[in-house]
């Protein structure tokens, strides 16, 4: 089991690796690596790491499989589920990666990009640009999350439903395991059936088996035409015959359909500056739909009109506005992607990041409705997110004015209802977000034994120290 670290000698130890410059030690220096953005958890640590290279990362963890020091790998700091947190009293390091931000290489060619572990998500977006390409993967936190921590949590974002989540979206990693050893797995092939596929053991484990350091990530033509419609619905139904539809019409064009109710409408027009709505009345639901062509603006527009007159016919639009500049399409977006921010202001907030099949949507948000008013009848629930790949971000925010540490206290008993119901559909109770410390205890609780014991063997086989993010998807054993 890792021993905490107190010894002013061993951290003066793992500061020299990096330089006492990137060593932290102040409580004010700290601060800022010990709290997530939903305040959920508040952890500890004597030092962070803030390494520059690979090489330093390895003598870290070298010397950290030497001490029996845990160690937390942290990105941008932007995960929901405490994955990248230190916990209370443990004596754990948390590393940084924030400064291994290099864009080794762009091939435009083989359309691939290796990337580090540090870099911003969107500067990886505005890379793959400025060769003409896209990277597609888009989260409401872009300008803050990192590649690393994408890849640690198989970050999922708005355009799954096209080009899959992170997993989909790389070829290969380097990383380095916990006791120091490097393993160079750079290999930008779409072919390679050597064996176990190794790559994919880090995409999704949190940091719990090793480090990744830098990725070969897949790379696409850029559109060459764009439309993205904002319309309102009658309900969750109606919106999966238009998807259907969109399918139907779109093909491999369809790159975005989202999924959001009224409540969110107005809590994200009240809260976020700039935001309104581009409808002229009110409907009870809304689809925001992204139409990518690699033929043309008019192939794109084209697709645009045909699906509008047979969502026409079919009565299943009530009104609807297309983006007419980038400007406003980025304006749709931004109020679908601060949603979820917005109920902030409205107070206290108890979060789902849930996943059922797409032809069940609707009738999990009816069940799970229904479920939720019976425990809480002024409840305000937020249910909206990735309607095309299944993926809804099921928020119920707390009544105006209500005990909000009342409110907070029927978390669990939130999760047992709504996640019970997604899994009577064959969900998931985790799209998008990974477990950490939210939901360790549940994924055991959900999973078979043999599930589980296969997990903690892969667990044993790579730390059987278990310095790595100890306490995060599994107690450790």
């Amino acid at each position: 089991m890792p021993i905490p670290l107190t010894d002013p000698s061993l951290i003066d130890r793992f500061a020299a690796i990096t330089g006492a410059q990137n060593a932290l030690t102040s409580p004010s220096d700290i601060a800022p690596h010990l709290i997530e953005l939903r305040g959920l958890y508040q952890g500890e640590s004597p030092l962070v790491l803030r390494p520059v290279d690979t090489a330093e990362v390895a003598a870290i963890l070298r010397l950290a499989h030497d001490s029996n020091t845990a160690v937390v790998p942290q990105g941008g700091n932007t995960g929901l589920v405490g994955g990248q947190s230190p916990r209370s009293g443990k004596g754990e390091i948390v590393l940084s990666l924030a400064r291994m931000n290099s864009i080794r290489s762009l091939d435009p060619v083989g359309q691939t990009m290796v990337a580090e572990a540090g870099v911003v998500l969107q500067q990886a977006q505005q890379a793959a640009s400025e060769a003409g390409l896209l990277f597609p993967l888009s989260l409401g936190s872009e300008g803050s999350c990192q590649i690393g921590g994408n890849l640690s949590s198989n970050a999922g974002g708005t355009a799954v439903l096209a080009y899959g989540n992170m997993r989909q979206l790389c070829l290969g990693i380097e990383a380095v395991l916990p006791d120091g050893e490097i393993w160079h797995g750079l290999r930008a092939l779409k072919k390679d059936n050597t064996g176990y596929d190794l790559r994919d053991l880090f995409i999704g484990a949190e940091g719990t088996l090793g480090v990744i350091t830098a990725a070969v990530l897949k790379l696409f033509p850029a559109p060459r035409g764009h439309e993205t419609i904002y319309a309102g619905i009658d309900d969750p139904d109606t919106a999966l015959k238009l998807f259907r539809l969109a399918q139907d019409y779109c093909g491999p064009s369809l790159t975005g359909f989202e999924l959001m109710p009224r409540i969110g409408i107005e809590f994200t027009t009240r809260h976020v500056e700039g935001v309104r709505d581009p409808l002229t009345e009110p409907h009870p639901w809304y689809v925001l739909i992204d139409i990518s062509s690699g033929q043309s603006q008019e192939a794109a527009r084209a697709m645009l009109e045909g699906l509008f007159v047979a969502a026409d016919e079919q009565g299943l639009i009530r009104d609807a506005v297309a983006a007419e500049t980038e400007a406003q399409r980025q304006a749709f977006w931004k109020l679908r992607e601060s949603m979820s921010w917005a109920q902030k202001p409205e107070g206290a907030s108890i979060k789902h990041d849930v996943s059922v099949p797409v032809a069940r949507v609707p009738e999990f948000l009816a069940r799970a409705d229904q479920a939720v008013l019976k425990a809480i009848p002024d409840a305000r629930i937020v249910g909206f997110g990735h309607m095309g790949d299944g993926n809804i971000h099921y928020n119920i925010s707390q009544a105006p004015g209500a005990d909000s540490q009342a409110f907070l206290a029927r978390w669990k008993e939130m999760n047992e209802i709504v996640h019970a119901i997604v899994l009577k559909l064959n969900g998931s109770i985790s799209a998008e977000h990974g477990i950490g410390q939210l939901k360790r205890d549940e994924l055991a609780s959900i999973r078979s034994p043999v599930e589980m014991a296969m997990m903690h063997r892969i667990k044993q086989a790579f730390d059987p120290k278990g310095i790595m993010n100890p306490g995060k998807v599994l107690a450790f054993r």
